[in-house]
């Protein structure tokens, strides 16, 4: 993968940007890249005087110099922009996305009125940045766990590459372990008709832990400090990946590989709405290192 610049987040001075830098701050530290902190505004009314605009505009300036202060006073990362944008803050996520490793956006919670707006801004983000997105959930600041629990990667036949190289790398990057969660749905069962034999739950878990091991034995020979586990799972994606997060630092996921613009596959879309960790997805488009 060619190497970024920097990472990016989306600051609003709220809690849940709060939480976002937080988790910046920490990939900047961990990569040893540079941090760029961006804030758009717009008027909202209509026409308007351009003083009354100037007045919403240093409002915005003090949201954007408070979190740079934050920043300052509480990481080690010695190299931090800023970036004032007029506009729509998603747009501006996209578009800061083509010069980073990575951007990192808060959740404002499960409401329906914060799922709209997960919708409009980091939802969007996920669905076209050229980087990956990391969406850091929850309603305030994340304390440090005493003992975090382990990156996981969503494993399906479309996994792209890109996604496995990112959660080898978060986890070699935190020294945590790897879980991959391949979800296999159960069999259906229909009285009173002829049907096939079903067939032995253990050997269809066996077989698929089988081909994850496959598909896996590239980055475990890249990433051999990293202990890796196949988990098979009889549930529904969205059902295993669920449950998976309960107990993880980080989710990672990647984005379809048959992308539409500001869409999202429904499992990854579930994930960043209802996952109970932050979620990483990763579009297929990043470039795995070889």
């Amino acid at each position: 993968m060619t190497e970024q610049q920097t990472v990016v987040v989306g600051y609003d001075g709220s809690h849940f940007a709060m939480q976002a830098l937080d988790w910046a701050m920490d990939e900047c530290e961990l990569r040893e890249l540079p941090l760029t902190i961006t804030h758009a505004w717009r008027w909202p009314y209509g026409e308007a005087p351009e003083e009354a605009k100037l007045h919403l505009r240093k409002a915005a300036e003090h949201v954007l110099g408070h979190g740079a202060d934050c920043a300052r006073a509480s990481s080690s990362v010695r190299d931090i922009v800023t970036d004032l944008y007029e506009g729509s803050p998603a747009d501006r996520l996209v578009q800061l996305s083509s010069g980073a490793a990575l951007v990192v956006v808060g959740s404002r919670g499960l409401g329906a009125l914060a799922r709209s707006v997960m919708g409009s801004v980091a939802g969007y983000a996920a669905a076209d940045s050229h980087a990956p997105v990391i969406i850091v959930r929850g309603a305030g600041p994340l304390p440090a766990a005493a003992e975090p629990g382990p990156v996981v990667l969503g494993l399906g036949p479309d996994t792209p590459d890109e996604a496995l190289d990112f959660a080898f790398g978060e986890a070699a990057l935190r020294r945590l372990p790897l879980m991959a969660v391949h979800a296999i749905r159960p069999p259906a069962l229909a009285w009173g008709v002829p049907m096939a034999p079903v067939p032995d739950l253990d050997t269809v878990t066996g077989a698929a832990r089988d081909r994850m091991d496959e598909r896996l034995a590239r980055w475990r020979d890249r990433y051999p400090e990293v202990p890796a586990e196949a988990r098979a799972v009889l549930a529904t994606a969205k059902e295993a990946l669920r449950a998976a997060s309960a107990e993880a630092s980080l989710l990672v996921v990647g984005a379809d590989r048959a992308r539409h613009r500001g869409h999202l596959g429904t499992v990854v879309r579930a994930m960043t709405e209802h996952a109970a960790c932050p979620v990483a997805v990763v579009p297929a488009d990043t470039g795995a290192r070889e």
